[in-house]
């Protein structure tokens, strides 16, 4: 009888260790996906940029807890100039959807430079997407879909997100489109 308890507490203390590190080691190996999202981008033959630095007094992204918040980027091309003008009156529908995709890919760029990985990316969360247009203009969704379907091809049901797709009768510097995101990641 006075070797059981001694015997018992061992078990316990045991059983517990192990609880502990198989606890440790599936939260530390989760994986999120079957494939490498870096890889992936690659695969599309997108080169992703550097964050530009802000122009004024903001920060390209902020993370708080899970989350990160990226500020709104407009359609940057490769010659440093932005797509401009107003869709329709100025740019086709077919055009403002390759700015909303050109502004897809300096968002997965701002957010690499934020996270350092990718492939920590939980979910796209939720995407406000404005489009530069006359008044009496309703194909917005149509424009920020160009970001909406990069996001799919990225990260899978994961780039599935909550998406306001407004019109605007300006943006700054006459920009075609502004899009900001909110991603989930793990930490």
């Amino acid at each position: 009888m006075k070797y059981l308890l001694p015997l018992f507490i061992m078990i316990l203390s045991l059983s517990c260790t192990q609880h502990n590190n198989v606890q440790k080691e599936s939260k530390d190996d989760i994986k999120l996906y079957d494939y490498d999202v870096e890889e992936k981008i690659k695969s599309l033959g997108i080169d992703l940029p550097e964050a530009n630095i802000p122009v004024a007094n903001y920060v390209n992204a902020v993370t708080t807890g899970d989350l990160v918040y990226l500020a709104g980027k407009g359609p940057k091309q490769a010659n440093g100039e932005y797509i401009k003008g107003k869709v329709v009156t100025d740019v086709t529908i077919e055009d403002a959807y390759k700015a909303a995709r050109l502004i897809g890919i300096a968002q997965l760029g701002a957010l690499k430079d934020e996270i350092g990985d990718l492939n920590k990316v939980v979910r796209i969360v939720k995407v406000m997407g404005m489009v530069n247009a006359e008044p009496g203009f309703g194909d917005q969704p149509e424009v920020i879909n160009g970001f909406s379907d990069l996001m799919v091809e990225v990260f899978g049901e994961r780039g599935k997100h909550a998406r306001a797709a407004v019109g605007m009768s300006s943006l700054p510097r006459n920009i075609v489109c502004e899009i900001d995101m909110v991603v989930e990641i793990a930490k």
